[in-house]
């Protein structure tokens, strides 16, 4: 039933369908105000009998103190019992009138005798057999006498339930009006958009670079409204966007395929090495068995070469693919002492080459990954190194800049060529085309470094000249903090 209920509602046009959503809310909202105006219409006519059940009280109280009788103080339907506190039981006195008390009057006891109890005036409702609901007040007219008064609640009961009765109606005729009202301006506030639809379907057979195969703007009162033409507007810059995302498509796609290219390239020449040492190993285990262990270790450095460039490959994926299963592991580091740790590591590896440590914060708690910044680190570093002459110094240098962390590689290098600086961060890009892979690595060094630090939400430029090459790492200050050495 539910099911082909909302195939049903799915059918329906929009305009009768936010209609009868506007109907559903409207209705939320009438009972929400029924509800809140009939409970504090009944709570103020509570009030107000709680209110006349005191004053009357007060003054049979007077009245049986003086008079030893109510002496006239009585209301129509309304019930008065006198008990006498004796050792602390309440005993009913003989009512001046058989109308005076109901047919039950356990209630009216168990409030005597629990207001002996408390010392002060007790309300109560209750259900009197033969009379209906009753609000029931007890108080103490003098030293052990209690007097127990009930007022009828039909009343109040009468005038809720009309009161419901006059919300229900209203509400029902308001919520009618508005749902058929509200339908129908909705289908004219909606029938621009079926336009569009349809001229929509017609764009559909065009060239998306035809400007023909765009929506008329109108600027006509019958056009929509703002709102209307603000989607018109919308739908032209949309497919512009399409137009634009599929020229890039083609572009990315075209760089797929030399990816591909360089990427099946790349691993050729470690795979016919590892198959030439390998034929080589098995020759000298038969033959040459003094020449076996040079064939193995060549053997495993061509693999191990070839593990570190799929390692490579697979997170330069993984980062472009924005996995769940992130290779990023952040936590609080600190990046002056990693900063410091690389340092170490490059003059221990490249003693021919001077390295500089640029004086800045002591200490630079950041959120990242330890692992990967040193590794950008690494391999700004080795660039350095790889691409410089024997004795090229090197510096390093941290700064806080704008809630911004800039981390500098500099090298006073023979520089990179302008044409070339654009493309240095490309995937197996080199600058020195005849540059052998043994000393020039796989290409994928400053991609894999602009891919990590972009996963950290940073940047990282390369400016250079003659003599001077600057590579700069630039990450959000985030979390932590810095103290100025």
């Amino acid at each position: 039933m539910i099911r082909r209920f909302r195939q049903a509602y799915r059918r329906l046009r929009l305009g009768t369908r936010l209609a009868l959503g506007l109907g559903v809310l409207a209705l939320l909202v009438f009972g929400v105000v029924g509800t809140a105006l009939t409970t504090y219409m009944r709570d103020y006519l509570s009030a107000q009998l709680n209110e006349q059940l005191q004053i009357a009280q007060v003054a049979q109280s007077k009245s049986i103190v003086d008079h030893g009788s109510l002496a006239g103080k009585k209301y129509w339907r309304w019930y008065y019992a006198v008990y006498d506190v004796k050792d602390g039981t309440a005993q009913l006195r003989t009512p001046e009138d058989a109308t005076d008390l109901p047919e039950d009057v356990d209630d009216f006891t168990s409030l005597a005798q629990a207001q002996t109890s408390a010392g002060s005036e007790l309300l109560r409702t209750a259900h009197l057999r033969g009379a209906g609901d009753y609000r029931l007040r007890a108080c103490e007219v003098e030293p052990g006498v209690v007097l127990v008064s009930a007022a009828p609640m039909d009343e109040i009961d009468e005038t809720v339930g009309q009161l419901i009765t006059i919300q229900v109606v209203t509400f029902g005729l308001a919520l009618l009006a508005l749902v058929l009202f509200g339908r129908k301006v909705l289908r004219k506030g909606l029938k621009p958009l079926s336009d569009m639809a349809y001229t929509a379907h017609g764009i559909s057979s065009h060239n998306l670079t035809d400007p023909e195969a765009r929506l008329p703007l109108r600027a006509d009162r019958k056009g929509g409204g703002p709102e209307v033409e603000e989607l018109r507007t919308a739908f032209n810059t949309m497919l512009e966007h399409i137009d634009d995302s599929l020229a890039v498509r083609a572009e990315a796609e075209q760089r797929l395929r030399r990816f591909v290219a360089d990427a099946s390239h790349e691993l050729r020449t470690p795979l016919m090495s590892v198959r030439g040492y390998a034929d080589l190993f098995q020759y000298a285990a038969a033959n040459e068995p003094e020449e076996r262990d040079r064939h193995l270790a060549r053997l495993r450095a061509e693999a191990a070469r070839m593990g570190v460039l799929l390692d490579d490959l697979l997170m330069l994926a993984r980062l472009d693919a924005a996995e769940v299963d992130t290779p990023l592991r952040p936590k609080d580091t600190d990046l002056v002492e990693l900063v410091h740790d690389a340092a170490d590591a490059f003059r221990a590896a490249h003693r021919d080459r001077p390295l500089t440590l640029t004086k800045g914060p002591e200490s630079l708690v950041l959120r990242l990954d330890p692992h990967r910044i040193r590794q950008v680190l690494d391999n700004l570093l080795t660039n350095a190194a790889v691409h410089t002459p024997a004795g090229t110094p090197v510096s390093v240098a941290v700064t806080v800049v704008s809630a911004r962390v800039l981390v500098r590689v500099t090298d006073a290098g023979p520089g990179i060529p302008a044409a070339d600086q654009e493309k240095v961060f490309d995937r197996f890009y080199r600058v020195d085309k005849a540059r052998s892979r043994d000393r020039g690595g796989s290409g994928l060094g400053l991609a894999v470094a602009r891919a990590l630090v972009w996963a950290h939400g940073g940047t990282v430029e390369v400016s250079s000249e003659p003599g001077r090459t600057v590579f700069t790492v630039s990450l959000p200050l985030g979390r932590g903090g810095a103290a100025d050495g």
